[in-house]
């Protein structure tokens, strides 16, 4: 979108072109670019027809556009035209040539009007069209197949100002095959004549297609038999319904695998669901009903009846028929960081992040997933990351093609994941621009990670059907491209790789299958399975991971996920099994474990913080579930050795095995009483043995733990009083007895002597 602050300064530079502009455009009549300021039009691509031209297509491109006058006055005399550049012929250039001044745009065609006069506000739709070809007139220059970079140019006179280039829109035209040109000399004649693309070295495709959502599974709530799940929000019903987003994912696949469109198998061959465990897991749940909590940030409080069962029922049944005979592989837990899982640097995690995804999906969906590839959700993978890959056992990471550095000869054959690993972890890789443009596909477009500066732009100013379309370009590119261009070596292959949280939509993801089976049914590509990635035998030649960026980074927020990570493996590590329960402690504590991998994922960064407040509070509340109760008053032992009796109590709905920890003073001594066992939703009493050598009143601390130390609940005091004497009572009682003994014996003395004894009853004296 073009704009400009002084319009009175237009006049004095009519003659100039405008600063990195001089490239766009050829025509005689170059006009000026607005200057960066206030906003005049605003230009946006509606409909492009054909989307991809082939041979069978009209021998013209039509686009339907909107114009929209965005400014603070009128802008007069609005005309557009259509302009082309020459056939990308190297990959970066299906980004770069989509940046403002990056691209000569030497095919241009004549100016026609749109309106005499657009108020503030007001919009004008228009059609235009210009020949592939011609030898009568102007035309887009297209002879051969390739991807075209087409730009529609609007020019306008603002009211106080002069004559100038408001705004421009750009896109990609994939041509596979170039209609009869209906103009030439000889309209039969060869030159006329279709030109057909080469299919004498088809591109070895492989499509992987994400289903996956954001976190809707409010944090800090355990495993349960009997409770409802709760979700932050019901916009996950709206996506699973019909026509919501994850509805359009799944129906594209449907439809475009039929027997009619897809007769041979050939695209479902070259395709993978890609699916998040975390999202089957909620959408199982939902089945069953649910809760939609009132505030994310108190996910146990108040909360209202969520309205997609029926619907998570539905699309998960048409998913387990889709995966019945397609294949299917996990993503990584919750769409989970890799980098920042590894450093935080704990086992448990990684093992729910990585090994436990293909056992959930093939327990829900009833499949066996392809296993033995870790899709970065990212798409690059620094040391941490990768040496917490390598720590599951072997695996191959999927990564994107610019995000390593080529080895030797250039083939791609692994990754180091730092000085202390001591083997090469297996890397196969995606097409970077193909996956950069159709993350720019959807209602929330975005640039991946891994793109370079020089291939980014702002996006908020190009319309879906023209992101769209840039996308369609990217995924035909390498069918394209000709065999020399890449030097001979190993055969060509492709994986086309969505982001995993993509958000294409309507119509978005049918046009994409459709052009990926068009390319198929040609022969410019052939179907290469997903679990052929798997199987590739890496060349053992290491190589250096490109620098991930950290800049980013949340060292606070993964010093609370390694702190809670532990505080789990404790409760869980104390837990006991019944065997006649269902909950068990797996189950209960695996929702807290996955809580952590959904904070540190990578669709809804945003809400992280407030996920990992809701998860410390949670888990917080089940510690406080076990404690020990303080007796009321003064606690009286009968003797000095007499045993303190207290109450633990287990408000989870799991038994619990638990220490007891006392802090007692120097006058107490208290024995260990080791490992008690609670009941679930019970108590128990805890005969404490002790000694007192005091009879003062004494304070002692009691509180419970886990197996390995993790406090329980709150500290209770208690007031302790002894009925003992301590010290003098010894001495007193030691001092009665030998008394007692020495009377005795004096008595048996005299009775020896035959002597009556004085103290005898009715002795006198002589």
């Amino acid at each position: 979108m073009a704009s400009a602050q002084d319009l009175g300064s237009q006049e004095s530079t009519a003659q100039e072109n405008t600063a990195g502009e001089t490239d766009s455009e050829s025509a005689e009549s170059e006009l000026p670019q607005t200057s960066q300021g206030d906003e005049f039009l605003s230009l946006a691509i509606d409909t492009v027809a054909p989307s991809t031209v082939t041979t069978t297509s009209e021998p013209f491109v039509t686009v339907r556009a909107t114009v929209t006058n965005t400014g603070d006055r009128r802008v007069d005399e609005v005309a557009v035209r259509m302009q082309s550049a020459e056939a990308i012929d190297r990959s970066e250039e299906l980004r770069t040539s989509l940046v403002p001044g990056r691209q000569q745009y030497d095919n241009v065609g004549d100016f026609e009007t749109v309106s005499a006069g657009l108020e503030r506000g007001e919009s004008a739709q228009f059609v235009i069209s210009m020949p592939l070809r011609s030898t009568l007139g102007p035309s887009l220059g297209i002879d051969e197949p390739g991807v075209y970079p087409l730009l529609l140019n609007v020019n306008g006179t603002p009211e106080f100002g002069g004559a100038a280039r408001l705004d421009d829109a750009r896109f990609l035209l994939p041509v596979t095959g170039v209609p009869r040109d209906p103009t030439a000399l000889d309209p039969l004649g060869p030159e006329a004549g279709p030109q057909a693309p080469s299919t004498a070295d088809p591109v070895a495709t492989t499509v992987l297609w994400p289903l996956t959502d954001k976190p809707r599974l409010a944090a800090g709530v355990p495993g349960s038999i009997e409770d409802r799940v709760r979700l932050v929000d019901d916009e996950l019903a709206d996506e699973l319904a019909p026509g919501g987003r994850l509805d359009r994912l799944l129906g594209a696949v449907e439809f475009a695998t039929t027997e009619q469109l897809d007769p041979d198998g050939r695209l479902a061959e070259s395709m993978c669901l890609a699916v998040d465990p975390d999202l089957l897991i909620t959408v199982s749940n939902m089945t069953r009903g649910y809760l939609i909590v009132d505030d994310p940030a108190d996910p146990t409080g108040p909360a209202r009846e969520g309205t997609g069962a029926q619907a998570a029922s539905d699309w998960l049944t048409r998913l387990e028929t889709v995966t019945d005979s397609m294949c299917v592989t996990a993503v990584p837990f919750a769409q989970v960081d890799l980098d920042t899982l590894g450093n935080v640097g704990d086992a448990s995690l990684a093992s729910a992040a990585l090994e436990s995804p293909a056992d959930i999906v093939d327990t829900l969906l009833g499949v066996t997933s392809t296993r033995g590839i870790i899709w970065s959700s990212s798409g690059q993978l620094g040391e941490a990351g990768a040496a917490t890959v390598r720590s599951i056992g072997p695996r191959t990471a999927l990564l994107a093609d610019n995000s390593i550095a080529p080895a030797a000869g250039g083939a791609v054959a692994g990754v180091v994941g730092g000085n202390d690993v001591l083997a090469d972890l297996a890397v196969t890789v995606f097409d970077a621009p193909t996956a950069t443009a159709l993350a720019a596909v959807g209602d929330q477009p975005a640039t991946p990670e891994f793109t370079p500066d020089e291939q980014r732009y702002n996006l908020t100013g190009d319309s879906r059907t023209a992101r769209l379309q840039d996308a369609l370009g990217a995924v035909t590119y390498q069918a394209l491209s000709k065999p020399q261009d890449f030097g001979g070596g190993p055969p060509r292959t492709l994986t086309i790789a969505p982001p995993q949280y993509w958000t294409a939509d309507g119509d978005e993801p049918a046009a994409v299958l459709s052009t990926v089976s068009s390319l198929l049914r040609s022969g410019l590509a052939t179907p290469r399975p997903f679990a052929e990635l798997a199987a590739e035998e890496p060349s053992g030649l290491p190589v250096e991971t490109r620098t991930v960026g950290q800049a980013g980074r949340d060292v606070a927020l993964e010093d609370r996920v390694r702190a809670q990570s532990k505080r789990i493996e404790a409760l869980r590590g104390s837990l006991v099994e019944a065997p006649q329960s269902e909950l068990t402690p797996q189950r209960y504590t695996a929702p807290l474990r996955e809580d952590l991998l959904r904070t540190i994922g990578t669709a809804d960064r945003a809400a992280a913080n407030v996920r990992m407040d809701g998860a410390e509070a949670g888990l917080d509340s089940i510690y406080r579930s076990v404690t020990v109760l303080a007796p009321g008053g003064v606690y009286t032992l009968a003797s000095e050795q007499s045993p303190l009796l207290l109450v633990a109590r287990n408000d989870l709905p799991v038994g619990v095995n638990v220490r007891l920890e006392v802090d007692a003073p120097p006058e107490m001594t208290v024995t260990d009483v080791g490992v008690t066992a609670l009941p679930a939703r019970g108590s128990r009493t805890i005969t404490v043995p002790a000694q007192v050598d005091d009879s003062r009143n004494l304070a002692v601390d009691f509180s419970l733990t886990t197996l390995d130390g993790q406090q329980l609940g709150e500290p209770s005091t208690v007031n302790v009083r002894s009925n003992a004497y301590g010290q003098a009572l010894a001495i007193i009682t030691a001092s009665a007895g030998v008394l007692l003994l020495l009377l005795a014996g004096r008595r048996l003395w005299h009775r020896f002597k035959g002597q009556p004894d004085p103290a005898d009853e009715g002795y006198e004296r002589p």
